[in-house]
């Protein structure tokens, strides 16, 4: 049972924080029934409560089969508690997104449900590293780079420092036959075609180890990246964000100038997660490349203009 400890011990600490209850995400794939053995034996060790929590994405046919059978099988395990609960995806920017929101509102619905001390989820050191490639692939900033968080409020990754063969073995360990995923199969989606190409060749040209060096590199710009949020962050705190003086922003590096005019443009109003490398680029030109630029137009309403040596931020309502 070594990967079932291994396992085990990645979850212990988290588990040996907790005071009342924790919760598992459970798709019925190799992660996630791994990280779900190995949180109700140590749970039940440490006298905590453990719920499991299936979401129901009702995209493919049998879905709701495939739902209910990896409920009985938790039962089975030991679970006293499983909710199985079934969400409505809209559609609105591409499948994953789509469904990773409906999920996480769902998520999010548990945790006020139950009052967790956390929430358990099973991304592994592999879904670490095709998120940085994703984000390369993207041209993405330094945030973007860093991956996937293993804390972000409740939501806990136990499993971010191991991989997936890992998961793999504690199921065969467990006599446990996970659930495959057919989309994780489709190469019509980039995280597939990421997985079963692009790191394979990866590997097989550069030598093993890609996986771990990605992560590897995620954990330091995720580094990089919170110095400089926390430096932006107590700029912003000592500006008025309406009117800004140009003479700060020149000042600073441009890392940190970025950090404090998306700052300044969320509290305006703009939709979070809406602006692009695109939207911001002329918004520093009024600051770096000034020649008499008009008004700028950004996500949510948001206008920028430059008036009298000051950037002037402003919401219009539609």
């Amino acid at each position: 049972m070594k990967a079932t400890m291994a396992i085990r011990q990645a979850v212990r600490p988290w588990v040996l924080k907790a005071d009342f209850r924790i919760l598992v995400g459970v798709s019925g794939g190799a992660d996630s029934m791994a990280l779900a053995i190995a949180t109700l034996l140590e749970t039940k060790s440490a006298g905590i409560e453990a719920v499991a929590i299936i979401i129901d994405h009702q995209l493919q046919e049998g879905s709701t089969q495939v739902a209910s059978r990896t409920r009985e099988k938790l039962l089975e395990l030991g679970f006293d508690e499983v909710d199985l609960v079934q969400v409505d995806v809209v559609l609105s920017d591409g499948m994953e997104s789509s469904a990773r929101r409906a999920r996480f509102q769902a998520f999010e619905a548990a945790i006020a449900k139950y009052q967790p001390d956390y929430f358990f989820l099973a991304h592994t050191k592999n879904d670490q590293a095709e998120s940085v490639l994703l984000g390369l692939a993207r041209g993405s900033g330094t945030r973007s780079l860093s991956g996937i968080a293993q804390v972000n409020g409740k939501f806990i990754r136990p499993l971010l420092e191991l991989d997936r063969e890992l998961t793999e073995s504690a199921c065969r360990e467990n006599g446990i036959a996970p659930w495959e995923d057919p989309h994780n199969s489709d190469l019509q989606y980039a995280r597939v075609r990421v997985r079963r190409q692009v790191l394979p060749l990866l590997e097989s040209t550069l030598g093993p180890g890609i996986i771990s060096a990605l992560a590897r590199s995620s954990t330091i710009l995720r580094e990089d990246a919170d110095a400089l949020d926390l430096l932006a962050g107590q700029i912003y705190s000592t500006v008025e964000p309406s009117n800004l003086d140009i003479s700060v922003l020149e000042g600073l590096p441009k890392a940190l100038r970025i950090r404090v005019l998306r700052l300044a443009i969320y509290g305006l109003g703009a939709p979070e997660g809406s602006l692009s490398a695109d939207h911001l680029a002329p918004v520093e030109a009024l600051i770096t490349n000034w020649h008499g630029q008009g008004e700028i137009s950004l996500p949510g309403g948001v206008k920028a203009e430059r008036i009298s040596g000051r950037l002037s931020l402003s919401h219009q309502s539609s």
